[in-house]
């Protein structure tokens, strides 16, 4: 029923390590491209001409910078960064710098997300708390960013499953994974039982990733709770 090659990679823990090793991948490179992307789509919100501090110039830059790196297919992007990577992490092959890669692609993502959760937030409520002498710093951090939580959830889930996705082509400058798993045991060496063994496993990430990111969704929406 199953390959000598799967089962000798499934005895031999190579494909336990492959989805160990996507999943750091994944969750390192989200994490990273929060802590970036956050920020960065805070300003492109408060910024725009319907943000609490307009200011179109820089609203343009953010915005062109976001759409230029958010324009180029992954693959290209990854070969196109291969010295940034090197610059960054000492290396422009294996996980480190696909790593790297994720991050610079995720970032301008993350960032469209964060804005676009950010601008769906009531603006009755934002004016409440300017009409009571409330500063933008404030309403940042205590009205916009709570009240988008739900959707920033939601979008945090998307993010993760977009990196993920991209992860999968680790294996062109030298990582692992899943992806590395499928392409060299599986596509190379014609065992389609191997490809669909990686297909199935990230499947199942991928439901997780969801089945978490729905729950925390609802967990933190305060407009659900009576």
């Amino acid at each position: 029923m199953f390959s000598e090659m799967l089962i000798k990679l499934w005895e031999n823990g190579i494909i336990l390590k492959g989805v160990w090793e996507t999943i750091y991948m994944t969750t390192l490179s989200s994490l990273i491209a929060y802590i970036i992307g956050l920020p960065l789509g805070v300003v492109l919100s408060v910024t725009s001409g319907e943000g609490i501090r307009p200011i179109p110039w820089l609203n343009r830059v953010l915005g062109l910078a976001v759409n230029f790196f958010r324009s180029i297919p992954f693959i290209i992007l990854m070969v196109a960064m291969l010295p940034v990577a090197k610059w960054i992490v000492g290396v422009s092959l294996g996980n480190r710098a696909m790593i790297v890669m994720l991050v610079i692609a995720a970032t301008p993502y993350v960032a469209r997300m964060v804005e676009s959760s950010l601008k769906e937030v009531d603006s009755g409520v934002v004016e409440a708390a300017q009409s009571m002498g409330t500063g933008n710093q404030q309403i940042v951090w205590k009205v916009l960013l709570p009240e988008a939580r739900p959707s920033l959830a939601t979008g945090a889930v998307i993010s993760m499953v977009t990196i993920l996705g991209y992860s999968a082509m680790a294996a062109t400058i030298g990582g692992t994974g899943l992806g590395q798993i499928a392409i060299s045991y599986g596509h190379q060496r014609f065992q389609p039982d191997v490809t669909w063994c990686c297909v199935f496993l990230t499947v199942i990430i991928v439901q997780i990733i969801q089945e978490l990111g729905a729950w925390t969704a609802k967990k933190i929406d305060k407009r659900r709770r009576g």
